[in-house]
């Protein structure tokens, strides 16, 4: 099997990861409030994180250098977190998936004010059309508009302005200290909810509290795997199979069956991406 086909495949495993803890996700949040569901799926995050780092990164990768740095990323993900979560509890799983794509829009969008990066006439073409992929998804102004529908755009744009902060965190932070950090910021802002109500977890929901957490953390470490043995333009697009997978769970499990607007919707927010991250 040659590196290619490797990283294909390690980016199609990512892939079905993550659809599967969204799917845990949105299965969870018909029993619990969304504190409750960031605290113990960030908790079971650390399941995988922590023994990670003992037998392969050692403990002295965790050290912070950028306190502040962590700490506003660590917020951006509370935030990502929030509406990522909610969007889960309110819309179809195919919905969510096909606007939250919009986020590396949002990064082309910002990366000229915040990264003082030029986005040519070209990728400006992509910003375009990807929006207009949000806005046939979203339709604002018609009848079939539904505010709810903001929530995963709010998660895209603020998974954007979290990815444009780690992009300057990395200079001087590990990437497992980047993702322990966040990770415990988000599970003990959670926590802070547990006055306010939170429900008593069945044997059921612990598992999957446990798939949500192993899963997400699996789905990191594989992309970042396949994109350590395929070169990123072949293998970044098989991350796209997400939307594949979405469908097929949401018609299994919900019985959701994703209108034309949806389709067609995600096919610009992906098509566009695709294209701006081909051209200079």
């Amino acid at each position: 099997m040659n590196h290619q086909t490797r990283g294909a495949l390690l980016m199609a495993g990512g892939a079905l990861l993550i659809t599967l803890n969204d799917v845990a996700t949105k299965l969870l949040t018909a029993n619990y409030p969304v504190g409750q569901v960031m605290c113990l799926r960030h908790a079971s995050t650390l399941l995988v994180i922590v023994p990670y780092a003992f037998a392969f990164t050692g403990l002295r990768a965790l050290r912070v250098t950028h306190w502040p740095g962590q700490l506003v990323r660590g917020t951006l993900f509370i935030a990502s977190a929030v509406f990522m979560i909610w969007s889960l509890s309110v819309l179809p799983l195919t919905t969510v998936t096909a606007i939250v794509f919009a986020s590396p829009i949002f990064v082309a969008v910002l990366a000229t004010p915040l990264l003082k990066e030029r986005v040519s006439p070209r990728r400006w073409l992509a910003v375009i059309v990807g929006f207009c992929g949000v806005l046939v998804v979203v339709r604002p102004g018609s009848t079939a508009f539904d505010w709810v529908l903001l929530l995963p755009v709010l998660a895209a744009a603020v998974n954007a302005f979290r990815d444009i902060i780690t992009r300057h965190l990395s200079r001087t932070e590990t990437s497992i200290s980047i993702l322990f950090w966040s990770t415990v910021i988000v599970m003990m802002a959670g926590l802070a909810t547990a006055p306010f109500g939170w429900n008593a977890v069945t044997p059921g929901a612990a598992a999957l509290f446990v798939a949500a957490g192993v899963s997400n953390a699996g789905a990191h470490f594989l992309m970042i795997e396949a994109l350590r043995y395929g070169e990123a333009a072949a293998v970044a697009p098989v991350r796209y199979t997400i939307l594949l997978w979405a469908i097929v769970f949401g018609f299994v499990l919900w019985a959701e069956v994703p209108g034309l607007a949806v389709l067609l919707g995600a096919a610009l927010i992906i098509g566009s991406t695709l294209y701006g991250a081909r051209v200079k």
